[in-house]
């Protein structure tokens, strides 16, 4: 298989992407440009110049935003076949979020001006955009909502299972799940203070569900996860 084919079969699994002809992910594959950033690199920062969207090929980012006492809370996390920073596809506002690598990211870039090219000659392409924002907008306010009435337990609980079903749909076994993340990533994801995220980690430890390690962790029992999520 060729680059070229490589990059169109990636394409046509994203999902703003995957309704679009073959002729069509072969114009979008004409304009992506090749990206690698290193474990923790930032990719943008939120206020820079917004010019380039970002699909993922391989490894996984987050977008955070920093509240001005220095937290962070972050918005979302992004693996294989996920497109982040698209607001680019459509104006030239500046960004919203930061978005960094958690590890080795390999991504393809896509000028904003290129895209807007394609858009006024593929208005499906345009209507599958403004669909998938609604759907990722809809799925944060959906989280930061049930967030606000869980325990920190069950949001720590539920940000693992999520991260579990991620490395399950790259390949990750049933159980003994190793996830690369470490407290204060899952801290942030969950919306809690460190420390009561260690805390609850530690109960996991002691229940056999997970053990712990250098910035990463490994699920024994992803099942299990499910009796602290309410």
């Amino acid at each position: 298989m060729t680059h070229a084919q490589e990059t169109v079969e990636l394409l046509g699994q994203v999902p703003v992407l995957a309704a679009l002809p073959a002729p069509d992910l072969e114009q979008v594959a004409g304009v992506c440009h090749p990206r690698r950033f290193g474990a923790g690199e930032v990719i943008f920062r939120a206020g820079d110049e917004s010019n380039t969207c970002y699909i993922v090929r391989g490894g996984h980012a987050r977008a955070i935003r920093e509240h001005v006492d220095g937290r962070q809370i972050t918005l979302a996390t992004f693996g294989p076949g996920d497109i982040f920073g698209e607001l680019a596809m459509f104006d030239d506002e500046r960004r919203s979020a930061t978005v960094e690598a958690i590890d080795t990211l390999d991504a393809l870039a896509i000028l904003g001006p290129d895209m807007r090219r394609l858009m006024l000659r593929q208005p499906q392409l345009a209507v599958s955009l403004a669909a998938a924002l609604s759907r990722r907008l809809r799925s944060t306010n959906e989280r930061l909502a049930s967030q606000s009435f869980q325990t920190v337990q069950s949001r720590v609980a539920n940000v693992i299972a999520q991260l579990v079903d991620r490395a399950q749909a790259e390949g990750a076994a049933d159980t003994d799940v190793p996830i690369t993340a470490t407290q204060a990533d899952l801290a942030m994801l969950a919306g809690s203070s460190r420390e009561s995220a260690s805390r609850f980690l530690a109960t996991l430890e002691r229940a056999g569900v997970i053990s712990q390690g250098r910035g990463r962790l490994v699920v024994h029992d992803p099942a299990a996860l499910q009796n602290y999520v309410y």
